[in-house]
């Protein structure tokens, strides 16, 4: 951190904690939650021998941690309103370390689902709760907009060193480790957040379990049924049935959210064009990165045959690049705001993944670097800002909802990219024919989120 974000980093509410310890404490919960979405990815050919999961299983085993993360999310940002940010984001830290220890322990495919599931709901309590400390922490807008950076540059971090770590761990210790590592970082973050992080002022919202399980409804619905066309068919009763929970989930989300009185999603926040537009491109953006991340950690391991640390290191120029764009983000936007760091990401990104339609099936892997340096630049020089924007659209009262929904969506564009682009490439005679579809549709995924900054203003 530079001194001059060091500087801006006092402002904070309290004298007393005027240093950047309660950014360290936020950040160290933050890292765990990001680094499990990429550190799995390369143990998966592990994965599935170890425990005899099939494709589809392996589809579960990432998505049933960002699936849990992605449905409660709303829920966990209430809750950080209702009952302190400070004792909601420690007790989310809490549950993912107790379930990665849980998680490195799984007998088989099912318990580990079930295990990724329940980190889920630690991440769905602390990620929401992060965002409201931050704001309360940093009440400057300069200082906050550093800190939002960093905050971004973590997730850079973190998921730049996913792949890596992952496969080293693996080739190392066995698959287990990448789930073992979780419980050192989490065990320091919670003795550091319990002296570090403020005290915030309750807000109380009223609880709807009624909204919570609609929505929950709803997106176990469509991921069902996105999962499982790949080995039944479009056409089989789970996959039809999937999408027919997600329409009338989906309608009875919105109709609840409508008529209650205090809806767990109020759907007034979207009429701010800035808040609406950032939310959707966070969508957008998991959506095109995590499917992409996903179906080219396959074809680095069945195509060009490389180990699990091999292609962590393959992955390298992409991830590296994450932290890089997180952190010129947080620069770029104290000074110009948050529209100009989107658009620029958002196109970059889309370029880099346009490019990953020409590898063949045993291409040189040179001709990877340069997609895989623009794809993690784009994505990390768009998330802070689409961070800033929504919580700068958002009223103060409702910060941990506004996290919390910018969070669910970039989540639900993970379960979605998975879901979606590891069906397509297992439903193509060809790999390679599949990969390259995926490639285009996550590339039309970032070229919307551009046009969706352009509209924001």
């Amino acid at each position: 951190m530079s001194d001059t974000a060091a500087g801006e980093l006092s402002s904070t509410r309290d004298g007393a904690r005027s240093t950047t310890w309660p950014l360290v404490a936020i950040c160290a919960g933050y890292f765990m939650v990001i680094l499990d979405t990429t550190v799995v990815n390369v143990a998966l050919p592990a994965l599935s021998r170890g425990l005899h999961a099939s494709t589809t299983g392996l589809q579960w085993i990432v998505d049933g941690y960002s699936l849990a993360f992605a449905a409660l999310l709303l829920s966990g940002g209430a809750l950080a309103d209702r009952r302190g940010a400070k004792a909601v984001f420690c007790a989310g830290v809490a549950v993912f370390t107790l379930c990665s220890a849980v998680a490195g322990t799984a007998a088989s495919a099912a318990m580990l689902i079930a295990a990724r599931a329940a980190q889920g709901f630690g991440a769905a309590l602390a990620v929401p709760a992060s965002l409201s400390l931050l704001q309360a922490t940093y009440t400057d807008q300069r200082a906050r907009r550093h800190a939002f950076g960093i905050w971004g540059g973590i997730a850079g971090i973190a998921a730049g060193a996913g792949p890596v770590l992952g496969g080293a761990l693996v080739s190392a210790f066995g698959w287990r480790s990448v789930f073992f590592v979780n419980v050192p970082v989490g065990v320091a973050g919670l003795l550091l957040a319990a002296r570090a992080l403020p005290s915030v002022a309750r807000r109380p919202h009223g609880a709807d379990p009624a909204g919570q399980a609609a929505a929950c409804a709803a997106l176990t619905g469509l991921t069902v049924a996105l999962i499982d066309a790949g080995s039944a068919g479009w056409s089989a009763p789970v996959v039809l049935g999937g999408l027919a929970a997600f329409l009338v989930a989906g309608t009875v989300f919105i109709h609840l959210e409508h008529r209650t009185a205090r809806p767990m999603l109020p759907l007034g926040m979207f009429a701010s064009r800035q808040l609406s537009a950032a939310t959707t491109i966070g969508l957008l953006l998991n959506l095109g990165f995590y499917g992409e991340l996903f179906v080219i950690t396959l074809y680095l391991q069945g195509h060009l045959g490389l180990s699990p640390l091999l292609a962590g290191i393959a992955l390298l120029p992409q991830m590296a690049m994450a932290v890089v764009g997180s952190t010129a983000s947080g620069i770029v936007m104290a000074r110009t705001g948050p529209r100009l760091p989107m658009l620029a990401g958002l196109l970059v990104g889309a370029a880099g993944l346009f490019s990953l339609t020409a590898p063949g099936a045993h291409g040189p892997y040179v001709v990877l670097i340069v997609p895989f340096l623009a794809v993690g630049l784009g994505m990390s020089f768009t998330m802070p800002a689409a961070t800033a924007a929504v919580m700068e659209a958002a009223p103060t009262e409702r910060a941990g909802l506004a996290s919390g929904t910018l969070n669910a969506a970039r989540q639900v564009g993970g379960v979605l990219g998975v879901a979606l682009l590891g069906t397509l490439v297992t439903k193509q005679r060809h790999f390679i024919t599949g990969l390259h579809l995926d490639m285009a549709i996550a590339g039309a995924a970032f070229l919307l989120g551009a046009v969706l900054s352009l509209w924001s203003t």
